[in-house]
């Protein structure tokens, strides 16, 4: 059974990041098997879960020091354990469309954490909307619904709760 570990790595963005980590990933044995990475403002960020054999991701922990070194990134690791995926949880899709303002996350996670609803994955963007130049704002996220919830009922107050705030959004069951 392979163990798992999450990497976190923050840097300043340039060529070649990915391909020098996923080598030293790589020459120790591991594999990637999840990941997300994204450059915010001119840094790069990553998450990387990599599984291998224990002694494996031993050896990777050890030269990730000199490896942030290297690449002049903040790399972080921690053990972790396979998810647990109880059978009581729906995966739904959350999309989110508004004029950019403060408070819009902290908002929608509100709404979803005062159901006991968790989120799953999260991403956001803002841009200028085209010809006008306005600021705006996307979010979209996976949430997992307890099976006890009434999806018609939560997907109307979700509407009714993005309508009193001026936002489009649509929650509907995650085709992922």
């Amino acid at each position: 059974m392979d163990n798992l570990l999450v990497i976190t790595a923050v840097g300043k963005d340039r060529a070649g990041i990915v391909d020098n980590l996923s080598e030293a990933i790589l020459d120790s044995g591991c594999n990637i098997s999840d990941s997300r990475m994204t450059v915010l403002g001119g840094e790069f960020a990553l998450i990387l879960m990599i599984s291998g054999k224990w002694n494996a991701l031993a050896k990777l922990e050890n030269q990730l020091p000199a490896l942030g070194d290297k690449l002049s990134l903040t790399i972080t690791a921690k053990r972790t354990a396979e998810e647990a995926h109880p059978e009581n949880l729906l995966a739904y899709s959350v999309d989110v469309v508004s004029m950019d303002h403060p408070g819009i996350v902290y908002k929608i996670a509100n709404f979803f954490s005062s159901r006991n609803i968790n989120i799953r994955e999260l991403n956001t963007n803002s841009y200028a909307a085209a010809h006008t130049g306005t600021p705006m704002f996307t979010m979209s996220m996976i949430v997992n619904v307890p099976s006890d919830v009434r999806i018609a009922t939560l997907r109307e107050d979700f509407l009714d709760f993005c309508d009193s705030l001026n936002m489009d959004a649509v929650l509907e069951p995650s085709k992922g």
